[in-house]
């Protein structure tokens, strides 16, 4: 009797104890599952607001180069036009004030253009594909020959997503005015019930993807691996084919769900 009542006490507080461990082993886990959700969260904050950051600075940089190189030449052309009037030759004067007219609404519009993209707040207004179009709208007019490809039925993926997106594809845009030496970009935009998939290709000179694959630091493979961590902030893959002469197409995927950033 007495046996029985010491392995049941036994019994009994060995599973008191691991009942205990249990508890606590749980609360210990959920604990460190919200610290990492919190600095999980803290670390797209920051990136969300790195993001902001650059697209004000690449806006900058776009609206310097477009005032420099088309607007204030359009103006300088009015400019002359307006200088070099003479009142007695009526008819050359009417054909420079139609002509001055015509630079002025071209300078408006261009101005009105870039106004679309001068901050982040208007991504969220205008959606992921008009940002785009107006992005590729600038890079057409510094000599390529762009085209937009739209799929689908347009779903928004949440505004901070269509934010890093819409970072991503700018440096995409920017590496391929700057390295691919390419003529064309063609950007397609493919919507589904569960994803989109956008996929922009140019027709430049192409690249060896084989440092992507070594752990080395240069500067090319760091802006490659810098947007597709961005992309995995969002669940979206990122992806990227090229090979020499034969152009370079970047793939990016990003899940929809009803849970959108």
């Amino acid at each position: 009797m007495i046996t029985i009542i010491i392995v049941s006490t036994v019994t009994l507080m060995l599973l008191v104890f691991f009942i205990f461990l249990f508890i606590t082993e749980n609360q210990r886990r959920k604990t460190v599952h919200q610290k990492e959700k919190k600095i999980i969260e803290f670390q797209f904050q920051q990136e969300l607001l790195r993001t902001q950051l650059e697209i004000q600075e690449q806006t900058l940089r776009t609206i310097s180069q477009e005032i420099h190189d088309n607007i204030g030449q359009v103006l300088s052309l009015a400019k002359l036009n307006l200088n070099t009037m003479e009142i007695d030759k009526k008819e050359e004067l009417q054909e420079k004030i139609v002509d001055s007219k015509k630079l002025v609404s071209k300078a408006i519009q261009d101005l009105r253009d870039l106004s679309k993209s001068m901050n982040t707040d208007n991504i969220e207004a205008i959606g992921l594909v008009k940002a785009i179009e107006y992005e590729l709208e600038m890079v057409r007019k510094t000599g390529f020959k762009t085209e937009l490809n739209v799929e689908g039925n347009i779903i928004r993926a949440g505004p901070q997503k269509e934010l890093i997106l819409f970072r991503i594809i700018q440096e995409v845009l920017n590496n391929i005015i700057k390295h691919a030496e390419a003529g064309s970009i063609i950007s397609t935009i493919q919507y589904a019930s569960h994803q989109i998939r956008i996929s922009i290709k140019d027709n430049g000179k192409g690249f060896d993807l084989t440092p992507l694959n070594e752990k080395t630091h240069s500067s090319f493979g760091l802006g490659i691996r810098n947007m597709n961590n961005r992309a995995r902030l969002i669940n979206a893959d990122f992806a990227i084919s090229s090979s020499t002469g034969e152009g370079t197409e970047v793939v990016i995927t990003v899940p929809l769900n009803n849970h959108n950033l």
